[in-house]
């Protein structure tokens, strides 16, 4: 190992220190691990939006409605099918329900499906 000698130190003295901080960031990044403390930017919210429900229970398209409509979606098609208890139970869901008060306008398209308009969300 070299011993310094006075001309080196003054040598060193006389030249500006500059600190990589591009290594710095890096390792107090991640020593903080600020890569998972930082949450992604929020996705933006569709205009439109197609839910299918076949194969779900009630529950389960209850919930999915329900999240839908609660999501900021402003138009959606749900495809409940053309027979079963969806069918029958969504237009009641869509009038006479907590479901209501975010639902404008609820038409049938088809024999399976509805096109749903819902009120804008404040924020």
């Amino acid at each position: 190992m070299k011993h310094l000698t006075d001309s080196d130190i003054a040598k060193m003295a006389d030249i500006k220190f500059t600190p990589n901080d591009d290594d710095i960031r890096r390792r107090v990044r991640s020593e903080l691990k600020l890569s998972t403390r930082i949450p992604d930017a929020p996705q933006p919210v569709p205009e439109h939006f197609v839910l299918d429900l076949h194969q779900k229970t009630v529950e389960q398209a209850w919930a999915e409605i329900m999240d839908l409509a609660t999501s900021g979606v402003r138009s959606a098609t749900i495809i409940t099918g053309a027979s079963g208890v969806l069918h029958k139970q969504f237009p009641q869901w869509a009038t006479a329900s907590i479901l209501s008060p975010y639902i404008v306008s609820s038409t049938p398209i088809n024999n399976g499906s509805f096109s749903v308009k819902f009120r804008k969300q404040k924020n």
